[in-house]
């Protein structure tokens, strides 16, 4: 196979994937807002949460409460135009806690190889403590430049608690009742439109009921 074969098919497979991703980018979210959760108890976990060192967060400590969990990451480009959506709200009258969960924030800043990853829980290998530092680091900086509409921000380094509430991409939401029922779940941008003619009126609902 020549040079010039090899570079036609790399340019044919680059403009492969950039048409997939650009299809994936153009696909209706809100076609996929039914999950199997909704209607379920929010999957419970205990992560760490941002700048507050020893502090940890569990969907329970919010029972009592309407809440919202919107699932980010500094990486993530569509949160960029989520995000002042997402400031105004917290600055409104009457807006519920929202949890920022941080997903997958490591990007193998130090290479690790397998051997050098420790162990925090037994047969669960997890990231260096530098590479734990450098995530908080890039989230703690997004957010100071950005402004933080988060009642606390948590750390899904691993992303096992996304696995767990069924992720499909980032951004995504879930609006949380007083019982810790997943009542809603906005998959991509939370839009304007989708903020004021389905979550808030749901809000309102949720918080009247006791």
């Amino acid at each position: 196979m020549n040079r010039t074969t090899i570079i036609v098919i790399g340019v044919a497979l680059i403009a492969f994937f950039s048409y997939v991703s650009y299809k994936g980018m153009q696909r209706d979210p809100h076609l996929l807002t039914d999950s199997p959760l909704i209607g379920k108890q929010a999957p419970d976990f205990k992560l760490a949460v941002l700048d507050k060192p020893d502090g940890t967060f569990s969907p329970a400590d919010m029972k009592g409460q309407v809440w919202m969990l919107n699932v980010w990451a500094t990486w993530c480009v569509a949160c960029r135009d989520e995000h002042p959506r997402l400031v105004r709200y917290a600055r409104s009258a009457g807006a519920v806690p929202v949890v920022g969960l941080n997903h997958k924030e490591i990007r193998g800043d130090f290479a690790l190889s397998p051997d050098q990853l420790i162990r925090i829980v037994p047969d669960q290998k997890t990231v260096s403590p530098q590479e734990i530092v450098l995530a908080d680091q890039r989230s703690s900086d997004w957010l100071s430049k950005h402004e933080n509409p988060y009642a606390l921000v948590i750390m899904d380094i691993d992303g096992r608690v996304g696995l767990d509430y069924g992720l499909t991409g980032v951004p995504e939401t879930y609006v949380i009742d007083k019982q810790g029922i997943i009542r809603y779940k906005e998959v991509g941008v939370v839009t304007d439109e989708n903020l004021k003619n389905k979550i808030l009126p749901l809000i309102a609902e949720l918080q009247a009921k006791s």
